[in-house]
């Protein structure tokens, strides 16, 4: 294992959680590197939608791969959110993972909610988890259940899950949707490793979670949901000849961003 994945992994266990954004391209990925988060993932909505596809239909590995490929490269810990993995045969996922990890990731989220709003078989799911860790085993693997976000089972179905998935080698959990404070403590009093929780107005704070001993909090698709209703807002100042907005990305250092892609990934991203 090397010394970034020990870090990426001691981010989980320092005093306060992890507050991890979660970026859509490079431009959001490396505009959060500048401003100093250690750790940036990714998310498949955000990806998705930039490309023009839908999420979680298994479309985006190529888009998902090439977006690693670069963000990996910047100054700061890279977790991928891979959907199921992009494929119904695990030795697909293992492959992406064995790439994902080449590229320089330490980190992927791996979810067991289906296309069609139902869940993956537990113990599919379990397999997938064993063989994943076997071949990439220096990879932090966030085993996620949509129990809560499909609606699939609530509170008892997410902590059979996550404690199978724990049990199955995952280095972490992840239950999105989750915001019941007595539910996220009773699971984190149940597990050994890390749980991870989706951030949401009008949920817990992060400080609130942290001081239910929940040690991930991600953004999930926010940021990229509030940065394309910035721009709408925006564009509708415009229209009505409002000024526009003081604190933005000036031309120089938006190109900045672009030039550091290029530079660091000859030949890519032109």
């Amino acid at each position: 294992m090397t010394d970034r994945h020990e870090a990426f992994r001691a981010l989980h266990r320092s005093g306060s959680p992890l507050l991890l954004p979660n970026a859509w391209d490079h431009a959001s990925a490396a505009a959060l590197a500048r401003a100093g988060f250690p750790a940036i993932g990714t998310t498949s909505l955000g990806v998705a939608a930039a490309a023009g596809k839908a999420d979680a239909t298994g479309s985006t590995r190529e888009e998902t791969l090439r977006l690693a490929r670069g963000i990996a490269r910047l100054p700061a810990l890279i977790t991928v959110d891979v959907e199921g993995g992009f494929s119904d045969h695990p030795g697909d996922v293992v492959d992406l993972a064995r790439d994902l990890a080449a590229a320089g990731v330490v980190g992927v989220n791996l979810e067991d909610g289906r296309p069609d709003g139902t869940l993956a078989a537990e113990e599919a799911q379990c397999a997938l988890i064993r063989a994943v860790k076997a071949a990439v085993p220096e990879l932090f693997l966030n085993a996620r259940t949509d129990a809560y976000w499909l609606d699939a089972g609530g509170a008892p179905e997410a902590a059979r899950r996550v404690t199978a998935y724990q049990e199955a080698g995952a280095d972490g959990v992840f239950v999105p949707g989750l915001r019941d404070e007595a539910v996220i403590a009773e699971l984190v009093a149940s597990l050994d490793v890390p749980l991870n929780v989706l951030y949401a107005p009008g949920g817990p704070a992060p400080e609130r979670l942290a001081a239910l001993g929940v040690r991930r909090v991600s953004t999930g698709s926010l940021l990229f949901r509030a940065a394309v209703q910035q721009a709408v807002d925006v564009a509708r100042g415009f229209l009505r000849g409002a000024a526009g907005p003081g604190d933005v990305l000036s031309y120089a250092d938006a190109q900045d961003l672009a030039a550091a892609y290029e530079r660091q990934v000859p030949g890519e991203g032109r």
